[in-house]
């Protein structure tokens, strides 16, 4: 799985008067991106990055947008990848976003919000409650920590150890 950028606008042009030109050739990269990446079976993804905070200039920032430009791609090794983060602050209503993309879902990262620290640090997001939501609706992919710990590698980690011992797991999400 690679990752395939969607670009930023240009600096001091107008997001709305360029958008129909930056989606037309996103499309045409993702298409030539997809077909290379096909005969090494490999899977491309998208991911929408927030412009709010994280990146104001860069291009796809909803998934809502990243879904409607898949649509249009129309490559089956093209996926979305889901920043919960991002998510969060451009839309919320996680539940339903992820009921409502997951068909297109190829990888899914991680972090707080507000603070981008790890999932059990203070802040708005329920991260069990995803984590059990991704479960039911048959997630079977990898989850990124995409988030700066607070500490070291191992202790910006502990909040796994914690969570596998609540579902009744051992380290490294073996069954007791």
């Amino acid at each position: 799985r690679i990752h395939l950028m969607a670009g930023r606008v240009p600096l001091g042009a107008d997001r709305a008067a360029v958008a129909g030109e930056m989606e037309t050739t996103f499309i045409e990269n993702l298409r030539y991106a997809a077909d290379l990446l096909a005969q090494e079976d490999m899977i491309g993804l998208v991911e929408p990055i927030n412009s709010r905070i994280t990146d104001p200039r860069y291009f796809l920032n909803t998934p809502h947008q990243a879904a409607a430009i898949l649509e249009k791609v129309g490559r089956p090794n093209l996926k979305l990848q889901l920043d919960i983060f991002h998510c969060q602050i451009m839309d919320g209503n996680l539940s339903r976003n992820l009921e409502t993309y997951f068909p297109l879902i190829g990888h899914i990262q991680i972090a707080q919000v507000p603070g981008r620290h790890e999932p059990d640090s203070p802040g708005e997001l329920n991260f069990p409650y995803i984590f059990e939501l991704l479960e039911s609706l048959g997630y079977t992919g990898y989850v990124g920590c995409e988030y700066a710990p607070k500490g070291d590698t191992l202790e910006g980690l502990g909040w796994l150890r914690s969570y596998w011992e609540s579902r009744g797991l051992q380290h490294g999400g073996t069954t007791k």
